[in-house]
């Protein structure tokens, strides 16, 4: 992360608004998701001890993490079976795809800054992720936190190919992969604090400003 303090612009829920409204009209399952993994990634962040821009860097990251998706076949997205080897290529490309929605708005320093998080979501600690094959610390902390909630996420909830995983599975398969697939740290700091995250209130200003205004 290239700054620990900056501000976010007056115009960024806007911009995330008219963004995600297209993703949620080509792809309501997958806009979905990425809300819930923008209000998850700033939750660990937060509970990873980042200050609350960096915490805004992480929500907006993971907010955008899969938008580029909108440039994936439906018929990938949505097959029941498991891909060939060329759409799992097609499948594979939406990390820099979502980058080069977003890269317009990098005039400005914030969405500059969440560019890294957003291309390196599928990077691994042990490097052998995509689309960089980026190494261990390499791989940018926001990267490294959507990984772990996307995760979570994309176990937790029915998609075309399988039933949502109950939740003791998800958190056994984070602490398997943990230290290979998913920075260490971070795994033992969700295990810790994601069960306490239905009890808590709703951050008022993302809900107000980010999720109600986008849904």
């Amino acid at each position: 992360m290239s700054s620990s303090f900056g501000d976010v612009p007056a115009w960024a829920y806007e911009a995330a608004q008219a963004l995600m409204q297209s993703l949620k009209i080509v792809d309501p399952a997958t806009f979905a998701h990425c809300c819930r993994v923008g209000e998850m990634s700033r939750k660990l962040a937060r509970d990873a001890g980042l200050n609350e821009y960096q915490q805004k860097l992480a929500e907006f990251a993971g907010l955008f993490h899969d938008i580029g998706k909108m440039g994936i076949p439906q018929s990938i997205i949505s097959k029941p079976g498991k891909l060939d080897d060329n759409e799992y290529r097609i499948m594979n490309s939406h990390p820099v795809l979502s980058e080069e929605i977003v890269k317009p708005l990098a005039k400005h320093d914030f969405f500059a800054q969440i560019l890294p998080g957003i291309r390196g979501h599928h990077e691994r600690v042990d490097g052998t992720g995509y689309p960089d094959k980026k190494l261990g610390d390499e791989v940018p902390l926001i990267a490294r936190i959507i990984l772990v909630v996307d995760t979570c996420d994309a176990m937790s909830q029915t998609r075309a190919y399988r039933k949502g995983l109950p939740m003791d599975v998800v958190y056994a398969e984070l602490k398997r992969c943990s230290g290979t697939q998913f920075d260490s740290q971070l795994v033992n700091i969700f295990l810790q604090a994601h069960p306490s995250w239905k009890n808590q209130e709703a951050d008022q200003e993302t809900e107000n400003k980010l999720i109600k205004k986008i849904a």
